[in-house]
């Protein structure tokens, strides 16, 4: 049996076919913990469930994974692609996705298993912590501005600028927003803290997180980060297709029997491609073959090229180190 799902956030149309095509049931039905999981305990062994990767999927799947189905989830954009030139319309509605999944035309995005899906959660929260934490300094900025007020140190929340900082003197009502913002951005350098342990004693359990860190600029947190992005290597049967995979491929465009490259497509997985551009500086200067590749495309291209550039060579050595399961070795 197959079962397409058009996932809403208050409701979901449940659509239940069989190999033929014809329909069991279809309906609607309320996105409630208790309807949904007494839905899914109802379906026949063995259904297949197609379920489109947009909006609220991310309980559903989880819940009908706790389950035990086989759950496929439909690539948004290829299966309305699809959709659009098999049945001439371009609504993804549940009877469309257990048609295309019953017909094995169904394109698919790639899960990770729940471990790794856990994990990039916390690195998430991580992130989050850090784009807190860089607001806050901003604002105290902004206050020090106000009042022609300038710290020479680099790192506004370092103890020796804190101190200078709970000694200005300032108005009440500059004061009062300073104190606050110190205090915010001390709890929120205690919870850094924490979840950096946290990652520390994931990466001692991952071999493939050991090992790129020994590639120049991995710390703990990006080794993690790019493992849990990556998932499986052995799903990418080349460097280029884990290049692609991250958006680090340049975008092609033929007319009239001409190519032309374009700027990277930005596809994929924005968060392995974000950091591998932060990492890219740390690998130029930690090997000498990257920093004669940046240094030429940026005297042709400009900074901003390089450092894709030296990113999609990054992802080419990491391919290799976590392919091979050996640490990195500059040629």
């Amino acid at each position: 049996m197959f079962l397409g799902v058009d996932y809403h956030k208050r409701y979901s149309v449940v659509t239940l076919m069989d190999e033929r095509g014809e329909i069991f049931h279809q309906k609607r039905l309320n996105n409630d913990p208790w309807t949904l999981r007494s839905y899914a305990k109802s379906l026949p062994k063995g259904t297949q469930i197609a379920l489109e990767a947009t909006g609220h999927w991310y309980y559903f799947y989880e819940l009908l994974e706790d389950i035990g189905h086989k759950i496929h989830l439909a690539h948004p954009l290829k299966t309305r692609a699809i959709a659009e030139a098999k049945i001439k319309t371009d609504r993804i509605d549940s009877t469309i996705l257990a048609h295309l999944l019953r017909a094995d035309l169904l394109p698919t995005s790639y899960i990770p298993p729940r471990h790794i899906r856990d994990i990039r959660e916390v690195l998430r929260y991580r992130a989050s912590l850090v784009s807190l934490r860089t607001s806050i300094k901003n604002k105290i900025r902004a206050i020090l501005s106000k009042n022609g007020i300038t710290i020479k140190k680099s790192d506004i929340f370092g103890k020796k600028a804190i101190k200078e900082l709970k000694g200005l003197q300032l108005r009440q009502c500059y004061r009062v927003a300073l104190q606050g913002y110190i205090r915010v951005g001390e709890v929120i350098g205690e919870l850094l803290k924490e979840v950096s342990k946290w990652i520390e004693a994931v990466v001692e359990e991952s071999e493939e997180a050991r090992l790129l860190m020994t590639i120049p600029g991995i710390g703990y947190y990006s080794a993690l980060l790019i493992v849990s992005e990556i998932g499986d290597i052995r799903r990418f049967p080349s460097a280029r297709k884990l290049c692609s995979y991250a958006g680090l491929v340049p975008s092609v465009h033929s007319s009239g029997g001409r190519t032309r490259y374009g700027s990277i497509t930005k596809q994929g997985s924005r968060w392995l491609r974000w950091i591998l551009i932060e990492l890219s500086y740390h690998f130029v200067n930690g090997s000498t073959r990257m920093r004669r590749i940046y240094w030429r495309v940026r005297d042709r291209h400009g900074d901003n090229t390089a450092k894709v550039a030296v990113a999609r060579e990054m992802l080419k050595v990491i391919y290799y180190v976590l392919r091979d399961r050996r640490p990195y070795i500059e040629d």
